[in-house]
């Protein structure tokens, strides 16, 4: 019996200090701090095609490689298609004015002003300029070049005289509209066997004034982006005659019902524009060295 007490007495101990033993708390997880909710940026919407737009321009813009370049960039930015038709200056001022185009890129400033002018076009805006040069056959020079490396009326007046072979645009293009300027200054009537019109683009004159060992004014970025294929130097360079602008101009909507004017519009908007113009900037540095053409929007 006084065993059985003592039992009794112990097992109300341990109970009374197991429950009264402090208790120990599991470990808590590290709080994890959380900063402001990133919003993730959202992709950019597809541009919305519309109308296309029909360009009409000179040869040199499509030869030398810049509308290959700069085109797909403008569609993909806004979203028009362009259809390009590159033809002489002289034919595509008369694509505008039969309507045939809704914004014109050529090079003949005069014939642009008074295109607009006569109401033809909406308005005309700079957009770029180059520079027109002398070739001729590699390894061979003009009689007494080296008294006029920079003249180009001297130089034209020297092939005259020695009926060097002269290749001609003969086409109404800004190529062949500056070159006849030229040969008036030099009061020279170009004329003879030595006088080849062949009446085709600036990348074809130049493949035959290569053919055939004759003498060519062309524009600077058509030649750089051909000379590795022609047997054919740089002859007379730097003249002021030979500088080179070319402008945009919107065809007057008035012309034709189907006249894409708001399209037109943007074309120019965007050439003449800071992204446009640092494009046109950047064309040919990388192959060529040098710009094919230089940015001068108003």
């Amino acid at each position: 019996m006084k065993k059985s007490l003592v039992l009794l007495i112990a097992l109300l101990l341990i109970i009374t200090t197991v429950a009264c033993a402090p208790k120990t708390e599991a470990p808590k997880e590290p709080e994890v701090t959380q900063g402001p909710e990133q919003t993730p940026e959202p992709a950019p919407a597809p541009v919305e095609p519309k109308k296309p737009i029909i360009l009409s321009t000179t040869t040199s813009t499509q030869d030398s490689g810049l509308l290959d370049f700069l085109l797909p960039i403008f569609t993909e930015e806004t979203g028009i298609e362009v259809k390009t038709i590159a033809v002489g200056t002289g034919k595509a001022l008369q694509m505008g004015k039969d309507g045939e185009a809704d914004v014109l890129l050529v090079h003949a400033k005069a014939d642009e002003l008074k295109f607009v002018e006569e109401g033809h076009g909406t308005e005309r805006h700079d957009v770029m300029y180059n520079d027109f040069i002398l070739v001729g056959p590699k390894g061979k020079v003009l009689p007494s070049q080296e008294n006029y490396p920079n003249d180009i009326i001297e130089g034209l007046k020297a092939i005259s005289a020695h009926g060097a072979r002269f290749v001609s645009r003969g086409d109404d293009s800004g190529t062949h509209k500056k070159e006849l300027s030229i040969w008036k200054v030099a009061g020279i009537e170009p004329t003879g066997d030595w006088y080849l019109s062949a009446g085709a683009g600036m990348g074809d004159v130049l493949k035959i004034a290569s053919e055939k060992q004759g003498y060519t004014i062309t524009d600077r970025a058509t030649y750089l982006s051909m000379k590795d294929t022609l047997d054919l130097d740089i002859i007379i360079e730097g003249d002021e005659n030979l500088f080179n602008q070319y402008g945009v101009i919107p065809v007057n909507p008035d012309k034709n019902a189907n006249i894409n004017s708001e399209g037109a519009i943007e074309f120019m908007n965007w050439m003449i524009s800071e992204r446009g113009q640092s494009l046109i900037k950047e064309f040919g540095v990388e192959e060529y060295g040098q710009p094919l053409f230089i940015p001068n929007a108003e």
